[in-house]
Order: C-alpha cells, then structure tokens, then sequence
C-alpha cells in the first residue's frame, strides 16, 4: 500500500511538471482548437480564472516573428498581467515563424487568430466589449493586420515595432547585412523576391497592414515604436509612421519626404507634436506623439521593444464602440516581472 501512495504522488508530480508551460506563470496551459480557416487543430497556449462574477476581458497576445505559441519573454508578463488583472489569456501559434506560406499575416494565420478569439469564447465567459490584442515586432505587424481585418471585433489594438509593409521591409532587409535573414524569411513566405509585377509582391501587399488598414479608423489602436529602431532594431519606425497614414485621411497624413527625414534625422523638431511626459512608458519616454480620434501614434526612447505597463494599462481604459480613452486615471502596475523588455523579432 505505502509503494503504490509513493507511485501516486510521484505520477502525480510528473503530471504537474508536465502541465507546466516553461517561462509562463502557474496555471497557462497548452490546448488546442480547431481553426476555422482550414478544420486543421492549431495549438495555444491558454489561462482563465476559476472564477468570475461576471464577463470577462480577453487578451490576444501575438508571437513575434521567428516564434511560435511557446515564446516566453515578453508574452510570459502579458499572462502575468492578466492573472492580476482577472483577465484571459490567449496565445494563439497563427501558423508559427514567418517563415513558410502559411505563416506571415496569410489568410490561414488570419482565421487562426479570429478561432482562438472563439475558443477563448467557449473556455470562459468573455466580455465581447473587452477584446484586446498586443503584439511587438512580428507581433506588433500581426496586431495592426488584425485591426484592418476584422475592426468589428477590438475594443482595442496595442502595436509595438510592427511591420506595416512587407515588401518595404524585404528591401530593407537586403540591404542591410544585419538583417539579410529576414528578407530570406519573406522570400520563403511568398515563394520568391516580391519585385514590381510579380505574384509575390502581391501576396506580399495582402499580408501588409498597409493595405487593411483604412478599415480600422474606427478601432481603438494604439501604435508605438522605438525611435533607435532601424539601427539597433531591425524595424525602421517608419513602418509606423506609414501605419498611421493608412488609418488615417487628408490633413492628419504625414508626407513621405518628412517620414524619410524623421527617420533619417531622428527628430521631429518641425512637426509640431512634441511629446508630454508619460509616467508609464519609464525610462522610454515620448519623443514623438500624435492623436486623431480613435487613433494614435508615439515614437518613444528606446529600440525595438515594448513597454508593458504603457500597454496593457490602456487596453484596460478601452472599450468596444467607445471613443479611445488616452488621459489614463486609474492604472495599475505589474507585480512581477518587467516592466519593459527587448522583444525576440
């Protein structure tokens, strides 16, 4: 009797260690649903609370670009925040790394991101006023992709160095050493160079942000960047700049010759749009910051990264059909974890 209570207990602490999602807080699980896009099962990782009084707000957090579902760094402290937060958690693969046809922002990983929003749904009693996505780096490009493709669902979008234009960002890849292997990863997505004319740069111009995003002028959407990115990042802040300018219309546009320069110069001294302090993005302050209704868009000290607390503190201010809410009075700040951290591509 005392040897099989002594197999039990250990069979039982195998299970849990087995349970357990390494990097990720107690109680994320790996699961699985099926996708709408294609019937195939598609994994995610996955957190609920035990318990609710009521709906619950939903959080969709995006891997970046050479991850899959299982990357632990920064996604790890978007479970954090909502075990604090009594929010669920769900970090759907969308297909893995960005580098093969399925992946990289294709109708597949599309469809695959919009079946976990209704797991999520069928898992936990969800408030469908309080649905968020975030995502930085290749994240960051899926988030404002998902703005433009389904704008009927978000109470709000938090991008971070996304990639707005895919075959602007092969270029940039390949003339630059330091990155050549993104733009390699691009060519293995769409099948061959996206050059003028070519089917590739066609599918290239669908998976781009770009090209949705007029759709999303009615989401709340939150699109932010380092300012060093593009030299110690591999994601010009350009990319959001131009983000920006498929949102928005008219007036609030900024010119191509001026995104260059501020690029180029990394300042902004003549645009008028200097930035307030803001007490959640720390030691990466605003440099650069402008609103238009529903949209905004900062340029912050710092590189190719998030700012978690900024983040998550204004989805929680969001909420679906509502104006966007950007003066924040009641925020919170993680308990654990940091408060900002560079981002795996």
């Amino acid at each position: 009797m005392r040897i099989t209570l002594v197999l039990l207990i250990a069979m039982s602490f195998v299970k849990t260690a087995l349970s357990q999602v390494k990097g990720y807080p107690e109680g994320v699980e790996e699961m699985s649903y099926v996708s709408s896009a294609d019937d195939t099962e598609q994994p995610t990782l996955f957190w609920a609370p035990e318990k609710s009084d009521g709906p619950l707000p939903l959080l969709v957090a995006l891997h970046t670009w050479s991850c899959d579902y299982t990357q632990a760094g920064g996604e790890a402290v978007y479970a954090r925040w909502c075990q604090q937060e009594n929010w669920v958690f769900i970090h759907p693969n969308f297909r893995g790394p960005n580098r093969k046809p399925q992946a990289l922002g294709s109708n597949l990983a599309v469809g695959d991101v919009l079946s976990a929003i209704e797991f999520a749904k069928k898992k936990a009693n969800i408030d469908p006023e309080r649905i968020y996505c975030i995502g930085v780096s290749g994240g960051g490009h899926m988030s404002l992709l998902m703005a433009g493709r389904a704008p009927e669902i978000w109470a709000g979008v938090s991008a971070w160095c996304g990639i707005s234009d895919i075959a602007a960002w092969h270029q940039q890849c390949s003339e630059n050493e330091r990155f050549a292997h993104y733009a390699g990863h691009i060519e293995k997505a769409l099948g061959a160079p996206p050059e003028k004319g070519s089917d590739a740069l066609e599918s290239a111009n669908h998976r781009s942000p770009v090209s949705w995003l007029n759709a999303a002028q009615a989401v709340n959407l939150d699109i932010n960047h380092g300012v060093k990115d593009g030299r110690i990042g591999s994601v010009p802040f350009s990319h959001s700049l131009h983000a920006w300018n498929a949102v928005v219309e008219g007036e609030e546009e900024f010119p191509d010759d001026w995104i260059d320069s501020s690029y180029q110069s990394q300042t902004f001294s003549e645009s008028g749009n200097e930035a307030n302090p803001d007490p959640l993005y720390g030691e990466h302050q605003p440099v650069f910051r402008k609103t238009a209704e529903n949209t905004r868009i900062t340029i912050f000290d710092g590189g190719h990264q998030i700012v978690h607390n900024a983040a998550l503190n204004w989805l929680a201010a969001q909420r679906k059909g509502a104006p966007a809410v950007w003066e924040l009075k009641n925020t919170v700040t993680l308990k654990t974890g940091k408060e900002e951290s560079e981002s795996g591509k």
